[in-house]
């Protein structure tokens, strides 16, 4: 071991998980801070396999989603900045071409339900086939059960008929 590994593991050692974990937000908001775009998505596609091994993402994204969308109150630095960007109020750039113009976060137009439709049906195909029997029963049934009740929230009864009307139709056809 090095010296550099040797003084790291010393000083990490000594140090409470609390300290840890303000450490580590310090240091990467001053570690991100030059990257590009691309540098990052570049880290992030060879550390993610690396921080996820033996972690249960049904668990902990939920949690992660709600630190996301939570603002201030639940913890501030890069939680709030990401918060502020998917509300539209701290966008990267602006919109280059009328494609971009449509998923480009606006104060009245978050990126998060954009972001979360493009993502969440390709989570979904790649997850459930490795899902076992009933574990993807359940799962499956308390994610059209939140879809009904959240997807017609705000709507009026005939809005709402409609709506469960195409629910329906969608799950009991076949294909």
């Amino acid at each position: 071991m090095d010296m550099f590994s040797s003084m790291i593991d010393k000083m990490m050692g000594e140090m409470s998980q609390e300290n840890k974990e303000a450490l580590m937000d310090r240091m990467m908001e001053k570690f991100f801070a030059g990257m590009t775009i691309d540098d990052k998505k570049k880290m992030m596609l060879g550390m993610m396999p690396k921080m996820m091994q033996g972690i249960n993402m049904m668990e902990v994204m939920p949690q992660m989603m709600a630190g996301m969308m939570g603002g201030p109150e639940r913890g501030g630095g890069m939680m709030d900045m990401m918060t502020n960007m998917m509300r539209g109020k701290q966008a990267p750039k602006p919109p280059e071409t009328p494609e971009e113009a449509v998923t480009h976060p606006t104060p009245d137009k978050p990126a998060m339900p954009a972001m979360m439709a493009e993502m969440m049906p390709y989570c979904l195909s790649m997850m459930l086939p490795e899902m076992p029997g009933e574990a993807r029963v359940e799962f499956v049934m308390r994610m059209v059960s939140i879809l009904k009740e959240q997807g017609t929230a705000g709507m009026s009864g005939e809005e709402r008929q409609a709506f469960i009307a195409r629910l329906v139709e969608t799950v009991t056809t076949p294909g």
